[in-house]
C-alpha cells in the first residue's frame, strides 16, 4: 500500500498554512522590502503580494480540489497542460523551496544563538525531521502549538508597540524607495512570506474531504495571515522609521526595546525561533511531497516513491530533503536564499495560475475565477523579473538546468 493517510481537516489544514507563512515575512523580509520600497511602498508592496497571493490560493485550491493529491501544481500542470509543465513546476518548487528550508534553518540559528548559527541549523533540521518522520497527524499537532506561541509573541509586540509612546504615524508616509520598481522588488520578496499557503494543496493527499477543505481552508489561512503581516508592518514602521527597520537584523525585538521594554527582546527572539520552526516544519513535509509525486511518476528516481508502513509517510523523500537542505545550510545563506525561492516559487504559481485556466467556468463559485486566474499568472511573471537581478539569474539559470535534465532523460528513454 503506497497512499498516504487522510487525516487533516479543515482547523488542521488552517493551521498547517498558518505554520507555513506565519514567520518568514515578519522576522526575515521586512528589512529588505522596505530597503527596496521605503514605508508607504513596503504597505503598497505588502497589499500587492497579497493580492497576488490570493489569486494563486483561488487556482491552487480549484486545482486541489480536483486533484486530491501529493505533489500541488507538479501533478496540476502534468494532468492539465504537459508533462513538461508540471516537470519544471516540481523542479522549480523542491529547489526553491530546499533553498527555503536553508533559509529558515538558518535564520533559528541567528536568532538562537548567532555564534553557532550554522551547528544550530542542522539540528534544528534534524529534529524537524524526525517530528515529520512520526506522520502528518503529528506534525499537525506539533504545528498547531508553534502557531499559538508565535501569535502570542506577536500580539505583544503589536500592543507594546502601539501603547509604548513610540509609535509615530508621520513614519508611514515616507515615500522613499525606487518608485514603482522598488515596490515590486519588495512585493516579490514578501511574496516568500505568503507562499506557504500552497503547503495545503501540497499535502492534498492527506486531507479528509478535499473538494470542501482546501477551497475553505486555503483563503482563510492567506487572509488571516495578511491581517497579520499588515499589523506588524504598521507596528514596525511607525516605531523604527523605514530607515531603522531596513537596516535590523531583528526588527520586533528593536520595536519592544524601544518601546522601553528591552527584557521582552529574548521572548521576541524565542517567538522568532518558534515561528520559523513552524515554517520549516511544514516546508520539510511539503518538499518530501512533492519529491514523492515526482518519484511515483519517474521523473526523479522510484526509490523516493516509498511510503513508511507504519508513519505513512514518505520517509526516503524526507530524509533525503534533510540531507539536502543540511548540505545547503553550510555554504549558504539567508538574503541569497530568499531571492532565489522567490523567484522559483513565482514561476511555480504562474504554471499553477496556467493549468487553473484550462478548467474553464466554475459555476459553484461567484468569484470570478478565470480572471484571478489570468491576474495571478501575470503578477507571478511581472514579480519574478523585478527581483533582485541576482535572484533572476540564479533562479532561471536553475530551470534552465531542469529543463536540460529533463530533455535528456526524455530522449534516453525515447532511444530505448
Amino acid at each position: 500500500m503506497t497512499q498516504l493517510a487522510r487525516r487533516l481537516g479543515v482547523p488542521d489544514a488552517v493551521v498547517v498554512g498558518l505554520g507555513a507563512m506565519l514567520g518568514a515575512g515578519v522576522f526575515v523580509v521586512f528589512a529588505p522590502a522596505a530597503a527596496s520600497a521605503g514605508a508607504a511602498g513596503l504597505l503598497v508592496a505588502l497589499v500587492l503580494a497579497g493580492v497576488v497571493a490570493f489569486c494563486n490560493a483561488t487556482s491552487s485550491a480549484r486545482l486541489a480540489a480536483r486533484y486530491p493529491e501529493s505533489g500541488g501544481t507538479y501533478v496540476y500542470g502534468r494532468e492539465r497542460l504537459n508533462p513538461y509543465a508540471g516537470f519544471l513546476a516540481g523542479w522549480g518548487f523542491v529547489v526553491g523551496k530546499t533553498a527555503s528550508c536553508a533559509a529558515m534553518a538558518l535564520t533559528i540559528g541567528v536568532y538562537l544563538w548567532p555564534g553557532r548559527a550554522r551547528l544550530v541549523a542542522v539540528g534544528a533540521v534534524l529534529v524537524v525531521t524526525g517530528v515529520n518522520l512520526r506522520g502528518i497527524g503529528r506534525t499537525a499537532a506539533v504545528t498547531r502549538i508553534l502557531v499559538a506561541l508565535t501569535l502570542g509573541v506577536l500580539a505583544t509586540v503589536a500592543v507594546v508597540g502601539l501603547t509604548g509612546g513610540d509609535f509615530g504615524a508621520d513614519r508611514l508616509g515616507d515615500l522613499g524607495g525606487t518608485g514603482v520598481r522598488g515596490v515590486l522588488t519588495a512585493a516579490g520578496l514578501l511574496f516568500f512570506a505568503f507562499a506557504g499557503y500552497a503547503r495545503i494543496a501540497t499535502l492534498g493527499e492527506e486531507v479528509r474531504d478535499p473538494e470542501r477543505t482546501i477551497p475553505r481552508a486555503v483563503p482563510l489561512a492567506l487572509a488571516l495571515v495578511l491581517v497579520i503581516y499588515l499589523v506588524l508592518a504598521v507596528v514596525a514602521l511607525g516605531v523604527l522609521g523605514v530607515d531603522r527597520l531596513a537596516g535590523s537584523a531583528a526588527p520586533l525585538a528593536e520595536v519592544v526595546g524601544v518601546a522601553g521594554l528591552p527584557g521582552l527582546a529574548w521572548l521576541v527572539r524565542v517567538g522568532a525561533t518558534v515561528a520559523v520552526t513552524g515554517v520549516l516544519l511544514s516546508l520539510l513535509a511539503g518538499v518530501s511531497r512533492t519529491l514523492l509525486a515526482m518519484a511515483r511518476r519517474r521523473d526523479l528516481p522510484g526509490a523516493l516513491a516509498a511510503v513508511h508502513p507504519r508513519h505513512r509517510v514518505p520517509h526516503r523523500a524526507e530524509l533525503t530533503v534533510a540531507a539536502v537542505v543540511i548540505v545547503v545550510v553550510a555554504l549558504g545563506d539567508v538574503r541569497g536564499a530568499i531571492g532565489f525561492s522567490a523567484c522559483t516559487v513565482l514561476v511555480y504559481y504562474a504554471i499553477t495560475n496556467a493549468a487553473a485556466l484550462t478548467l474553464g467556468r466554475d459555476p459553484a463559485r461567484r468569484l470570478p475565477v478565470r480572471l484571478l486566474a489570468v491576474s495571478g499568472l501575470v503578477g507571478c511573471l511581472v514579480l519574478a523579473v523585478n527581483l533582485p537581478p541576482v535572484s533572476v539569474l540564479a533562479g532561471f539559470g536553475v530551470l534552465a538546468l531542469g529543463t536540460a535534465w529533463y530533455a535528456l532523460t526524455r530522449h534516453a528513454v525515447s532511444r530505448g
